[in-house]
């Protein structure tokens, strides 16, 4: 399967990270010399994926801004013989970067939903900026990999974590139907339950910031009902596709790391082996 777009919702507020995140967006911390974002956007570049859109709110745009050429500072560097300092940006030059706003947060599937318009593929790419994946294969390689694997024409493929059981009122939890022959990490889906009680879990797959879905269930969003909350969360149109449209999840190999909170953020500088 070919994909060519990727939604990256980063509209979220960081408040994790205040008081830092009241200048700078959270997903410009720094690991090493390069932020956060821009391991989210090598995984999409090593997919295969040079469209993206980001899915920011307002005085986030820094987020987009880095990927763009910058001729004063190629100018400057020039001028004083460091050009070799822009060649880590190089590999940015054929990524088309598109934006859109969310105005209110109002859940991941309203985020996804704001991208709506932009979307001209089958099936577009979801990643999250929260999760790092660590490892020889980024998740998204790995979940593109795993659609040769799958029968149907249309699906709908989630990554999945194992997770301790006592967590699964943090996660997004699958029901599993049956594993995929001759692939013991690529399951079929039969039901998807928003953090459970952990006596009431179905399993302890917790859905982990990468999907591949079908433009199907992006046009359904609108008609996805808000929950107690107020927003609209994708999890819940997946839910009400389930009758129609087959859903996979693959326990992704390698080490994922949410980068969303402090600790997390501490965790991938610490894997990487970089210095914050």
């Amino acid at each position: 399967m070919k994909i060519t777009q990727a939604i990256l919702p980063v509209a979220g507020l960081g408040t994790r990270f205040l008081p830092w995140t009241k200048a700078v967006p959270k997903e410009l911390l720094p690991l090493g010399n390069r932020p956060i974002i821009a391991y989210i956007a090598d995984e999409c570049l090593e997919a295969g994926i040079n469209d993206i859109c980001f899915v920011i709110s307002h005085g986030k745009e820094a987020i987009a801004e880095y990927f763009f050429e910058n001729p004063t500072l190629a100018k400057a560097l020039k001028k004083r013989g460091k050009e070799q300092l822009l060649d880590s940006l190089a590999r940015y030059k054929d990524l088309h970067v598109h934006v859109v706003y969310q105005e209110e947060m109002l859940g991941d599937g309203h985020a996804i939903l704001q991208a709506a318009d932009w979307v001209k593929s089958d099936t577009v790419a979801v990643l999250f900026g929260d999760d790092l994946f660590v490892g020889d294969k980024p998740g998204l390689v790995q979940l593109i990999k795993a659609t040769a694997s799958i029968p149907e024409k249309e699906f709908a493929l989630i990554a999945v974590e194992n997770i301790p059981r006592e967590k699964t009122n943090r996660y997004g939890i699958v029901d599993i139907e049956k594993t995929m022959p001759g692939h013991s990490h690529l399951k079929k889906v039969k039901g998807l339950v928003e953090k459970p009680d952990p006596v009431k879990a179905p399993s302890t797959l917790g859905i982990v910031g990468r999907y591949l879905i079908p433009h199907s269930v992006i046009k359904s969003l609108p008609k996805v009902k808000a929950g107690k909350d107020g927003e609209i969360r994708l999890i819940d149109a997946l839910t009400a596709k389930l009758k129609t449209l087959p859903i996979y999840a693959l326990e992704c190999s390698g080490s994922r790391i949410d980068t969303g909170t402090p600790e997390g953020y501490a965790k991938a500088v610490q894997l990487l082996g970089l210095v914050s």
